[in-house]
């Protein structure tokens, strides 16, 4: 059994650990939603994400970025439309072939992005700086499980980019390694 904050989870009980996986989601749902209040005016959660990926992947075409956003095309051109139109992000011609343009992030762009995830990562580690050392210690264990199992990337490691994404790709039934049983 797991200790939580006043009372214990069974581990078996797969609908107490999913409950307290929804109660930890709720806290950095908002998290996330508190860093992005102070820019509110200036982006949504959808734009924040386009600035994201081309914060992370470079100049890309419209595309290929939708598809990365899992959004459609001409979704992505309009929110593109808008964030050129705040000098977040900037459409130039592609150097590989004059043809095609592709969209690329700004100074200021990147630097919204930089605010948001330090003031994300400030409030994560506030409140990781109130648990217990052996708390820590476990809270990685089972970080570091789940997102495996979710088939996600850690954060800022040095061989990903250092904004991930945050949704990783679809994971199969069974975690990221059934398929290499």
């Amino acid at each position: 059994m797991a200790e939580g904050a006043d009372h214990l989870v069974d581990a078996d009980d797969i609908d107490g650990v999913t409950r307290a996986v929804l109660t930890t989601s709720r806290v950095l749902v908002a998290i996330a939603a508190r860093s992005l209040a102070a820019v509110e005016g200036t982006v949504t959660l959808a734009q924040f994400r386009m600035l994201v990926v081309l914060s992370t992947h470079g100049p890309v075409k419209l595309v290929a970025l939708a598809q990365q956003l899992e959004v459609n095309p001409s979704t992505a051109m309009r929110m593109a439309d808008r964030l050129i139109a705040t000098g977040l992000i900037s459409r130039e011609v592609n150097p590989t072939d004059r043809r095609e343009t592709v969209l690329r992030v700004t100074p200021p762009g990147r630097r919204l992005v930089n605010e948001v995830t330090a003031r994300r990562r400030d409030e994560i580690a506030a409140i990781v700086a109130r648990m217990a050392p052996p708390q820590r210690e476990a809270l990685i264990t089972a970080l570091t499980a789940f997102t495996d199992a979710g088939g996600e990337r850690e954060a800022e490691s040095p061989d990903q980019p250092r904004y991930p994404l945050g949704w990783a790709e679809t994971v199969p039934p069974g975690g990221a390694d059934h398929d290499r049983r």
